[in-house]
């Protein structure tokens, strides 16, 4: 009976190893498939982008030749008629108004914050100037203050030195 269940167990090894071997040959062969399409759509996609950039080399200088068509008969269309040439020219006379005053109404605007920053900075450098100047005349006054007071003792002190000298000199002639 050992024999039996040992050789039933091969068996189902053996068929789950078939079964293993051709799931794994059908997924590298799925694989393989999908490489070759892959590489034939990079080909492809390749080959198109050449004709792509190609046909945009041509395209380009074409479409530009076009607008510029476009803009000179456009731009012509205004001076067929008498009227249109005086239209036209009225045009480019309000466009240049415009463009004048708003040019002076910068210059004024730009002319007139110069002007607030100098009274600004003007004012600043006055008011350091104020600050220092009665910085250095408390400093003065108090140097001052301090030089007096300073000579009154001395000279007191010199007083005192000379009464006590004079005093000295007195005492002993009188003793």
């Amino acid at each position: 009976m050992a024999t039996t269940t040992e050789q039933r167990n091969r068996a189902t090894a053996g068929k789950k190893a078939a079964a293993t071997r051709k799931r794994n040959a059908t997924r590298r062969s799925q694989a393989a498939k999908q490489a070759a399409a892959t590489r034939a759509d990079a080909e492809r996609t390749y080959v198109e982008a050449l004709a792509t950039q190609a046909e945009r080399a041509v395209l380009i200088p074409v479409g530009a030749a076009l607008v510029a068509r476009d803009n000179v008969i456009e731009a012509a269309k205004g001076f067929q008629t008498r009227a249109g040439i005086e239209r036209e020219l009225k045009r480019f006379e309000r466009r240049g108004n415009t463009a004048r005053n708003r040019a002076l109404r910068e210059f004024k605007r730009t002319r007139t914050q110069i002007e607030r920053e100098l009274r600004q900075r003007r004012t600043q450098g006055t008011r350091l100037v104020k600050r220092n100047r009665r910085q250095v005349e408390q400093q003065v006054k108090r140097t001052r203050r301090d030089f007096e007071r300073n000579a009154t003792n001395l000279q007191t002190s010199a007083e005192k030195l000379v009464d006590r000298v004079q005093e000295q000199v007195t005492t002993p002639a009188s003793a």
